[in-house]
Formats: C-alpha cells, structure tokens, sequence
C-alpha cells in the first residue's frame, strides 16, 4: 500500500515527477495500491548501471525509459547535452564514449577511504602510472568483456595466472605475465591471441574464452595521460586506480586536489551516450549519470524502424557497387575549416566514390612548439623551392645522399677527431658526400674496422679526399645549387623525404593557401589514407574529398536516385592537423615501415672532446614523441636520494671545468650560430631581392673560418691554463 498526500499539498514539480512514476489512472492523490511498482523495479536498471555493464559489441540497443524526469516536453537540451526524458521513450543507443572522469582522492592506494569527488576534463595536464588491480578476473571471457583488447600498443593488457596452464605444447607457469592482443575466432571458437615472452623469445598461443581460473592484472610501468587511460585502461564495472606521476607544472597554483594529496587517485568514467530517437533526424547526447531507468527491449522490438545513422567508416565499408548514394548529415563535423563547416545537420550530399589518397605531412619549420601541421594532397598546384636541411650526424649526411646530385654541406659545429686516420673537422669546412665505405682503424693497440662516411672537403683551388666517422655528431647545413621550382610530385619522385622546401608559386584554385604564409615547410613523409568524394545536392558544383578516420560525422541514406554519375570538379584543399592527429599519423606510419639500422657507436668508451658534445636534432623527437615524453618525464620525476648525490658531485665537478672553458666554448658557440644565421640571411636576401635560390657567399664562410681560428689560438692558453689547474 502506497500513501500519496494530496496533489494540491504537493508543488508542482513534484507532481509533474509523480506523474511519471505512475501511470495516470492511478495518479489521484488518494492511498492506492501500485502493481507495477514491484515489476518495474525488478525489470528496470539505471542508465549508469546500463552503460557500465554495456559491450560495445552488443550494439545498437534499444531502451525504454522506465522511470525518467519529465519537464513540459518529451526532452530538453542544456550545455550540449540531452539531459531530460520521460518515461515510455524508446530510444536506440548506437554508440557511447568517456565524456569526463570522476576522481577521488585516496588516502592509500588500496582505495579504501577518499575524500570529495573532483571531476576532471579528459584534457586535465599530467601524466599518470596505473596501479594494478587486486581484484581477480575469474574467467578470459570476463577478461575480453571487460578490458579494452585492440590494435595499438595501449590495447595489450598483461595478466598473470594464480595457477600453471597446461597447453598441448608447453605450460604457462603460475605468475608468469601473458600479454593479450586480439580477440578473434579460432575454429570456431571465439579466443583470445596471447604472447609469453621466456628467455627472451616470443611464445604465440590461444586461449578460449570459456577458460576459467584466477587472473590478476600485472604491474604497468608505462606512463599514460588521461585521455588514454579513459580510452584504454579502465575496465568495465570496475574503478581504476592512478597515481599521478607528474603535473607538467600546469596546476601548481590552482590545483583541484587537496595539500596532503599523495598522488593516488580513484577514476570513475562519465559517459555520452548516443542515441537515436522515434521521431528525430538527429543525434541525441545523453550523459550517463542522468537519473532515469531503463529496460533493455532490443529482442522484442522492431529496430529498423529507427533511422540507421552511419560513420564514414560504415560507409565505406560499402562496396564499390553501392556508389554512388544520397545521404542526409543527421550530425556534422565540428572542424570550422572549409569545406567541414558547410556539412551542417540537415544538409544532403551526394557520396560519388571512395578509394584510397596519397597525402605528404608536412610541417611549418619554426623553432617554437607552435608549429602548424598539414596534410597536402597530390594536386596541389603551387609550386616550391628548395630550403637547406640541416643534419645533427655523419650518418645523417649518408641517409640524405642521392644518386642524382651531389650532396654539398658546411660544418656549422667542431669535431675532433678520437683517430689520426680520420679527419677532424672546424666549423665552416666544407664537404662534398661521396659514400659509405669502411676504414681500418687503431684503436687500443689493436686495428679495427669501421664505417666511415667518404667525403671531399673543398679547398681554395683544390679538393682533399677525407674520412668522417659514422658516429661523428656533429652539425651540417646543405648548401643549395638548385635554382629549379617544383611541383610537389616531382619533389616525392626524385628526392628523399624529409626535404625543406617554401612555396614559390601558391596555389591560385585555393581561397586561402595557407602553405604560402609558411616560412618554411618540411615534407617529412608520404602516407596514403582514406577518403570519400562528395558534393551538395543543392548546388553540385564542386566536389570535395573527406577523411574517413579524421572527421566526425553521422549520416543515413536516402532512397533518392544520383542526378549525375559523374562528380564535378575537385576541389583542391590542403587539411590542417591537430598535434594529436599528426602524431597519430607518424605513429601509424612508422609502425608499417622497417625502422632503419641505429647509427653506430663509437669504436671506444673515450670522452669527445668539449667541441663535440651530442645534441639531439629534431628529427630524433619527431620520430618517437611519446618515448621522448616518457623517459623525460622518468627523469623528472626520479626520487632516487643515489641519483640526486651523483647528479650534484658530477655538476660541482663540470662547475670547475666549465668555468676554465667558459671563453672558449662561449665564443665557439657564438661562431656556430652565426654561421646558421648568416646562411640564413643569405638565402632570405637573395629571395626578396630575385625570389630565386643562389650559390652561397664564399666569402662569408671564409670570413667565419678565419673568425673561428683567431678565437681558438687566441683562447688555447687560457684552456690548457684551466687544464692544468684541474
């Protein structure tokens, strides 16, 4: 028996939020009893409940709202999202992602007490270790349920098993980390792709889903930022534990977490639910934490009387034969470049054809991290002309050298040379880059062959052969000889990438050709992606060129006949990346290319000298960011009381030797700059007076060589001075 008070004795919301509890015959202020009171509870779950427990694999679903928050209308929308339903909806959930986190604060990494609740952004600065999970896994097929398992490097979890697996051909030992990284189905049977590694060899096996037993997570000692640990690293049903390992100095002096906050933190994801509803063309966002329950009737119910809304990855997952198609755009991309922001809701394209694109990253040559990074594709009408490159290695200048011109560079930093019968090199000397052979070297009594890196160094009237060690680091600018403009598949046709070019010519089909206001790019490799060819309805004029994977856009298909067949002209459009995308893209790259050999080391364990000192080119940070991030932030973040000792006497002691050499290195340094800046200055007064390339002023370089002698004889008494005093 249920004792309601008198509809006049209640406001009016809470009136409006009975109504929605009870059916409307039994709404009637009076005692009365409630049947569906007790099947309602038993059949129904919370929508947070729901999306915790949901598998993105059991997708679409449909749901019923069972108990919902009712205001004047079926929904409403505020900040973005649909927050509002009322009870009876069906809805059809297509699709749910991480919106935000809710984290606690712990007292102790077991999670046992926390304070107040914090909501943290996807976005929020720092970098976070995951603490394992002591909680068991009873079963594979819990384990694949529950964890991310996918393609990329975050979606291999590692676990150990409490007791030994026997398997037809070897036993996997109980403690021993197997790593999981793919759920597929083996004869049959749906499993799980599993590596141990033992001695180190790689040992490849299967285990079924239906294997049962007692798994635990296994110690990660990767470092992750929240955006992927939301992505990849919190199970389903589950909490996850974090430690922050660092903040990036971001909220030092705001910080959301209290003063005696040790770093461990409890996750609880948010999530965005997408959903399509009976009577809307569009997409509805729900948040998963709104309070309303749902019963799940997907297997009594009609699901394709909703409108079926498609990815652009869904539609091109379509066959040839199916284009082309009419689509309505039920949500556009939020991108404002063009032609993104013209692919508003509502609006009808015409999908022509998909295939495959050849696109060159390049990125703006700036020295701060503002750098800009875009995609340009093929028929780019602009053309270029060459910009110098400039090499941190010997090995640099071998991996550079082609068979169609001769590489021609100048020394910008001193190497002195371990070996008699290699040559040691001042800055402004210059070479031309014959090849790689090997050299006869003696090293500790004891002769030795290396690879050495074959060059002619350029005289007043003649040419000496010398010998460069591979593991020479030193620095080296290109001297360029190529008047020559170029269009950008002449540039992929006879140059190897990377290669430093400026727009000479822009292109005039674009609008904006925001190539031309660049300094300066750098074209660092090819790639092929994605794409479908796509036109207005309304106004076929132009066709344009999406991505698939880069933009974010729902459409459903209509049953309308293509007017034209044949696509209009293409538009040429050059696409701006995020940092994020770009990384992405070199990371997918380089994941489906051999990396080359490791330059080779040093024959001995000897210090260079003070004029040699490694410094890492920018070319070594693009090629793995995410390793650089890491093992930066592990020094950073070192506690070791044994590290920071040596760390002090070991800076103490280059204190001493520094303030000997302070003289020497600081005009050395001062000469090796300016010979970047004068090589600099001479191409940029040559572009604005004839816009064409040039020779370089010998005189120049003569003068910086003559510069750089007087200082070292000048400053060689004061070092051996400070050696001696040392």
């Amino acid at each position: 028996m249920l004792l309601l008070p008198s509809a006049a004795a209640l406001p009016s919301t809470a009136c409006t939020r009975l109504r929605v509890l009870l059916p409307p015959e039994l709404f009637t202020g009076l005692c009365v009893p409630n049947p569906h009171a007790t099947v309602l509870r038993t059949m129904a779950i919370s929508l947070e409940k729901f999306i915790h427990s949901l598998d993105l694999r059991a997708l679409p679903r449909v749901l019923q709202i069972q108990s919902g928050i009712y205001c004047q209308g079926s929904i409403y929308e505020m900040f973005g999202n649909e927050c509002s339903l009322s009870t009876g909806e069906v809805i059809k959930v297509i699709g749910f992602k991480i919106n935000k986190l809710i984290a606690s604060t712990c007292e102790n990494n077991e999670g046992s007490q926390f304070s107040a609740k914090v909501e943290l952004p996807l976005n929020f600065p720092g970098l976070y270790k995951v603490v394992a999970d002591k909680t068991p896994y009873v079963s594979i097929e819990e384990i694949a349920r529950k964890v991310s398992i996918g393609p990329t490097r975050f979606g291999h979890p590692c676990f150990y098993s409490a007791e030994d697996i026997k398997l037809a051909n070897f036993t996997i030992k109980h403690g021993e980390q197997i790593t999981f990284n793919s759920v597929e189905e083996v004869n049959g049977t749906m499993a799980v792709n599993c590596v141990v590694v033992r001695n180190n060899q790689t040992h490849s096996f299967t285990l079924p889903l239906s294997h049962e037993g007692e798994f635990y997570e296994c110690e990660d000692d990767q470092i992750y930022t929240l955006k992927e640990i939301a992505e990849w690293k919190i199970p389903k049903c589950r909490n996850r534990i974090v430690k922050l390992s660092n903040t990036l100095h971001m909220w030092d002096s705001s910080s959301p977490f209290p003063k005696n906050f040790d770093g461990h933190l409890i996750l609880m994801p948010v999530y965005e639910v997408q959903a399509v509803m009976k009577f809307r063309k569009d997409i509805v966002h729900i948040l998963s934490d709104l309070d309303v329950e749902v019963k799940d009737i997907t297997d009594c119910y009609d699901i394709g009387s909703f409108l079926q809304p498609l990815s652009l990855e869904d539609i091109f997952e379509r066959t040839s034969k199916e284009f082309p198609m009419v689509a309505e755009i039920m949500e556009g991309p939020s991108a404002s470049q063009k032609p993104y922001n013209l692919l508003s809701t509502g609006k009808e394209i015409v999908i022509y054809k998909k295939y495959q694109a050849a696109r060159v990253l390049a990125s703006e040559m700036r020295s701060d991290s503002s750098k800009r990074h875009f995609l340009i594709p093929m028929s780019y009408k602009g053309k270029f002309k060459r910009r110098p490159r400039e090499f941190p290695t010997a090995y640099d200048l071998e991996i550079a050298r082609s068979e169609k011109e001769q590489l021609h560079v100048v020394a910008t930093k001193a190497f002195v040379s371990l070996h008699k019968e290699l040559f040691s090199v001042s800055v402004g000397d210059q070479f031309l880059v014959q090849q790689c052979q090997t050299s006869e070297v003696l090293c500790e009594g004891r002769k030795k062959l290396i690879d050495v890196l074959a060059c002619e160094q350029i005289l007043s009237d003649s040419y000496k052969k010398v010998l460069l060690p591979m593991y020479m680091e030193g620095g080296f600018v290109e001297v360029i000889h190529d008047k020559k403009q170029y269009h950008l598949s002449e540039i992929c046709k006879e140059f190897h990438l990377p290669f430093n070019v400026k727009v000479s010519v822009r292109d005039l089909s674009i609008e904006k050709d925001v190539l031309a206001a660049a300094p300066g790019l750098q074209f660092e490799e090819e790639i092929t992606d994605s794409y479908l060819l796509i036109s207005s309805v309304s106004s076929p004029v132009e066709s344009w060129e999406i991505p698939v994977y880069r933009l974010n856009m729902l459409v459903h298909l209509l049953s309308k006949d293509v007017q034209t067949v044949v696509p209009p002209v293409t538009r040429t459009m050059v696409e701006e990346v995020s940092k994020e995308e770009y990384y992405m893209l070199r990371r997918y790259e380089n994941l489906t290319l051999h990396p080359p050999p490791r330059p080779p080391k040093k024959p001995t364990a000897a210090a260079p000298p003070a004029s040699a000192v490694p410094k890492q080119g920018v070319s070594d940070v693009l090629q793995a960011p995410k390793n650089f991030c890491i093992d930066t932030t592990k020094k950073l973040c070192s506690d070791q009381a044994a590290d920071v000792l040596e760390l002090q006497v070991s800076c103490q002691n280059d204190l001493v030797h520094r303030e000997n050499q302070k003289d020497m290195t600081g005009k050395a340094t001062l000469v090796e700059t300016t010979v970047i800046k004068d090589l600099a200055r001479n191409y940029e007064a040559e572009e604005e007076e004839e816009h064409d390339y040039s020779y370089i002023d010998e005189k120049i370089i003569e003068n910086i060589r003559e510069v750089f002698h007087e200082t070292s004889i000048r400053n060689k008494p004061a070092l051996s001075r400070g050696r001696r005093d040392i």
